[in-house]
């Protein structure tokens, strides 16, 4: 194993500044080294003005150089499996943007790729390596709030077209894109996999959700309910709320709480406000990917955890009447 962790990033799409460029530079031994796209002219404007000093011409390239340990695919979603699995095959840790795949399917190969090729495979749920995560799943765990009784959680994004969210062909969605984070927020601070009972969807063309409402099951007595939408004139925001039978928790931003959030905790003995302090999130995610690469703990969304995650999602659309991504 390096002393220094070196990354390669497929293609410059724009979430790669803050999801990875921005936290390498701050955690030791973590490089971003190496960076292919599909534009040539492309990947050199995003490598000078991210200080990436190699620029490989094809994805290809990049997966088989020896220089590189991990692979950073933040591509669309329909490029997630093809991508992951080459990288793997070629002996390259890969943290993949999420939601990990098409379907849950693709999800399955890509996990059975990782076991097989003994690298690690990281779904990006940056989230959920937060300090407040950990806080959250302590009070919903502790008994401060009881009996678990019900669970909400929702994501809104004002994303209009044209966008590749919005195209069948790249396995778009309101539910992929958004809806995939409240879905695992549910799942994560609880403990429990849901069960999905109902789901309607707002659609356009090519059976591509705009916005999707979901009731689900946790257990006897316990319920739940996912809402995520997207669109021109949709309001940004971001909760979870867990109720038991001795008090509740809601949290404004649960995704990005770096960027500013609000822990609510209300009991019989009144109300509290919480702030949990921390650094950007996807500093904690790559800090824990780099350490699961080297052997010093477990990732926590890792390709098992991705396959549980897009049963669900995959679970979502037939629930609503659509077809999973991908199929």
């Amino acid at each position: 194993m390096p002393s220094t962790l070196r990354i390669g990033t497929l293609g410059a799409a724009r979430i790669t500044p803050n999801a990875l460029i921005k936290p390498a530079e701050q955690i030791d031994g973590v490089e971003v080294t190496a960076i292919a796209a599909r534009d040539s002219r492309r990947a050199e404007e995003f490598a000078k003005a991210n200080r990436i000093p190699r620029v490989l011409a094809t994805y290809d390239d990049l997966i088989s150089d020896p220089g590189i340990d991990i692979i950073y695919n933040p591509l669309p979603n329909s490029l997630h499996c093809e991508w992951t699995i080459r990288a793997l095959h070629a002996g390259k840790h890969v943290l993949c943007e999420k939601p990990l795949a098409s379907n849950a399917a693709e999800a399955e190969r890509m996990a059975q790729a990782a076991s097989a090729s003994g690298r690690i495979l990281g779904d990006a749920f940056h989230y959920c390596y937060h300090p407040l995560a950990a806080r959250v799943r302590e009070l919903i765990s502790n008994g401060t709030l009881g009996k678990l009784v019900y669970v909400e959680s929702s994501f809104a994004a004002p994303i209009a077209p044209p966008n590749i969210r919005y195209d069948w062909s790249l396995a778009g969605g309101a539910t992929m894109d958004l809806g995939c984070y409240p879905l695992h927020m549910i799942r994560f601070f609880t403990g429990i996999t849901p069960r999905v009972v109902r789901a309607a969807a707002s659609t356009v063309a090519e059976n591509i959700d705009v916005a999707m409402d979901v009731n689900m099951e946790l257990g006897p007595g316990v319920t739940a309910r996912m809402t995520c939408a997207m669109g021109k004139d949709v309001q940004f925001g971001a909760s979870f709320i867990a109720r038991g039978d001795r008090g509740e928790l809601k949290v404004v931003n649960p995704i990005a709480p770096h960027r500013g959030h609000q822990l609510t905790i209300k009991t019989s003995a009144g109300e509290t406000q919480e702030s949990v302090p921390g650094d950007p999130t996807y500093t904690y995610q790559l800090r824990a990917f780099a350490d699961a690469v080297r052997g010093q703990g477990k990732f926590q969304t890792d390709g098992a955890d991705g396959v549980v995650s897009m049963r669900i999602i995959d679970a979502v659309y037939r629930a609503a009447g659509l077809p999973p991504r991908g199929t």
